[in-house]
């Protein structure tokens, strides 16, 4: 692919910082790296990711309605972490993370602890503590 035929599909990266490098040849022939506002066939691939993912964290967010499990399995969902990285990105133990999904667990949770999921899933504590529909 030419330098000037590197995809600048905006979708998921409109007004983000975030860009893909991609290589492309240039006028003398060789390879250089090239940012990309994003191609729509991978745009595509996302979207059914995503349609996955929304799937999934709906079928969380019934459990935790019906007290089946606590509202860090869906905000663990959504985020795209498991146990084991909210545990590095927390702090808390593995174990403990494991304890707070269950719901009676989760609700004897002391605030700090509560914080450190928050931070971590990058959303307030009074977010984690609700299971809104995903729009």
């Amino acid at each position: 692919m030419k330098t000037g035929d590197v995809p600048q599909d905006l979708k998921y990266f409109k007004n983000k910082v975030i860009r893909d490098l991609m290589y492309a040849v240039d006028e003398s022939g060789r390879y250089t790296p090239v940012l990309s506002d994003g191609w729509s066939v991978k745009n595509d691939a996302l979207n059914v990711v995503w349609d996955d993912i929304r799937e999934q964290c709906e079928v969380i967010r019934r459990q935790v309605l019906a007290k089946e499990v606590s509202p860090l399995a869906y905000h663990m969902k959504k985020a795209l972490q498991d146990t084991g990285m909210l545990a590095s990105y927390s702090g808390v133990p593995k174990r403990t993370v494991r304890k707070h999904l269950k719901y009676e667990e989760f609700l004897k949770s002391d605030e700090a602890t509560l914080l450190k999921y928050a931070d971590a899933l990058r959303i307030t504590v009074d977010e984690l503590k609700r299971v809104d529909e995903w729009k």
